[in-house]
This record gives C-alpha cells, structure tokens and sequence, in this order.
C-alpha cells in the first residue's frame, strides 16, 4: 500500500518543518507528501525544498481557497492508493504508517480517523488545552476515546480514506467550517467503512494562546450548525451539553437568591466536576499545573463552544 499524505498550509512555515521532520523520521517508507500551500505570504516553499533529498515531496502554492478545498488540489496531485491528511501544526510518531497500515488491512477499512495528543515536549498551556479538548469530562471522548470506534468522525488534522472514496464523494465541499466532520458523515452515507484508529494518534498543537483558543472552540460550535446544514442530524445530544452547561453556570446566581439550598447542590456539582478535572488533568500529566490551568481552560472551552453554537444556530433560524 503506498499512502499520499497531503497538508494543507498557511502561513506556518515553522511548524511544517517540525511536521516534516516527523514524517522524515517514519518506520515505513512507503509514502509520498503532498504541501498545498494555501495563498500564504509567508511560504514555507524553502522548508519544503530542503526535504527533497530525504522525502518525496511535492510543493504547490495556489491563491488562498480554504483547507478543505486545498485537500482536494492536494489529493487530486496524488498518486497513492490510500490519502492521509494532516494539519501542518501535528507531529507525528514514528510508527504511525505502521500502525494505520496494519489497521486499514486487519479490518478493511475504506476510511479513519485518528485521535490527538500533546507531546511530553510541549508546555504547559498546551497540555492543558490538550486536556479540555480531549478529556471525557469536558468533549465526552468524541475526539478519540470512543467505545465504539464505528461512531467516530474523523477530524482533517488526523484522518484518511482510500483512493475510491476520493473518487466517489468528491472531497470536501465546504473550504473550512466543519468540512471534515461533514465528509465523514457522508463518507458513511456512501457505504464506506470508516472507523477511529485509537493507536494512530498525533501530538497536535493547540493555538498560540488563551484568546486563540476560545476563539477556536467558538468556531468548533459554529461549525458543528454549519455541518447540519448539510446533514440535520449532525447535532446530537453530546453537541448540546456545553450549551446545557453554560446555562447551568448562568443560572447559578439566581438559584442562590431564589433557591438557596438548591444552590448549594449546584455548587457541589460544580465543584465535583472541577475536581475530577484536576484530578485527570494532572494525573495524566505528572504535574498539578496542568491540572490547575485545566480549570479555566475547560470552562471557556465549553462556554464558547456554546455560544457558537447558539449564535450559528439563531442566525441560521
């Protein structure tokens, strides 16, 4: 099986050179890598080039279109059996084309995901949004951790499907809201087998900073109605309870001067939650600074999910 891996890029041209170095660095060699420079101002073209000697590499600049339709030129280029895409801020581990080989094969696969993961090497505040993003206490496990692997839908910095798939859906049809979630959705609709991969993970970086990263979760909610444009049963249950807890802290004030006693309850609630979340968070950590700057990372994580969600979902109405 010889795999396409193709990255859509804009304007990061350090971060492709650490991606790079991990692809460089895989146990199998059967792949070729496919950078869709996406209308950037600051070219990683240069990076790219200084590869050529330990990779099969190809680059492309085209005028700014959008990730989901930068994918599509990339996989068009192609010329493998098997597309995987990556996010150009992912690092990936060395066995990682072993493992999804073995995968794709032992259970006939058509398409996957793959979950992400922080880097022993990243800071701090990346572990701890790390942990918001990821952890069952704030996501639900819907990014990874899910027992039933067929439930999954893969995300565009950790996914892949085969050539026929390509060829039969066309791509992606939305340049960068929810564009991922809506091709897996439709990658199913078409009779393909895709299911999560547990062990093909990646490290991914999460945004530069604090605001960065509210901002990004607000855009995760609004995507997530876009995708329901498309598909009306793309918002679940699990998509509606970071708008059920933004509403249960919003009304903690008035249940404490109405309802005292069912104040306190809410406050114990509350509390217990963030306990559990400090407890993972550091645990899975080693440290308690990721646990303490959990807290408020998965608060604002939440609480702008749900206000993209419903300020997508009123303009929508």
């Amino acid at each position: 099986m010889f795999f396409s891996i193709v990255i859509p890029v804009y304007n990061r041209p350090d971060e492709i050179r650490e991606l790079l170095e991990s692809l460089r660095a895989q146990e199998a060699t059967n792949f070729e890598v496919i950078v869709m420079d996406d209308g950037s101002e600051n070219t990683c073209e240069p990076i790219v080039k200084s590869f050529e000697k330990d990779l099969q590499i190809t680059y492309q600049w085209i005028e700014n279109i959008g990730q989901g339709f930068a994918r599509n030129r990339g996989a068009a280029l192609a010329k493998g059996d098997y597309l995987i895409f990556f996010d150009s801020d992912c690092i990936i581990p060395p066995d990682y084309l072993v493992t999804v080989e073995a995968a794709i094969q032992g259970r006939a696969l058509d398409a996957f995901g793959g979950p992400d993961a922080a880097h022993k090497n990243f800071s701090v505040l990346q572990k701890a949004m790390d942990y918001a993003m990821t952890s069952f206490w704030t996501t639900g496990g819907i990014r990874g951790k899910l027992q039933d692997p067929s439930k999954y839908q893969a995300r565009g910095y950790n996914m892949g499907f085969s050539r026929e798939v390509f060829e039969k859906t066309k791509g992606f049809i939305d340049p960068n809201q929810g564009e991922d979630i809506e091709l897996s959705i439709r990658i199913k609709k078409a009779g393909f087998k895709l299911e999560l991969i547990a062990d093909a993970f990646v490290y991914h970086k999460r945004k530069a900073g604090v605001i960065a990263f509210v901002r990004q979760g607000f855009s995760f909610g609004r995507n997530r109605v876009n995708v329901s444009t498309y598909h009306p049963e793309a918002i679940k249950l699990v998509h509606l309870l970071p708008l059920a807890f933004l509403l249960f802290c919003l009304s903690m004030p008035m249940i404490a001067w109405l309802f005292p006693m069912l104040f306190y309850l809410q406050l114990f609630v509350f509390i217990a939650w963030l306990g559990l979340i400090f407890y993972g968070a550091t645990i899975q950590y080693d440290t308690p600074l990721v646990g303490l700057l959990a807290l408020p990372l998965s608060i604002a994580q939440l609480s702008a999910y749900a206000v993209g969600l419903a300020w997508a979902w009123l303009r929508k109405s």
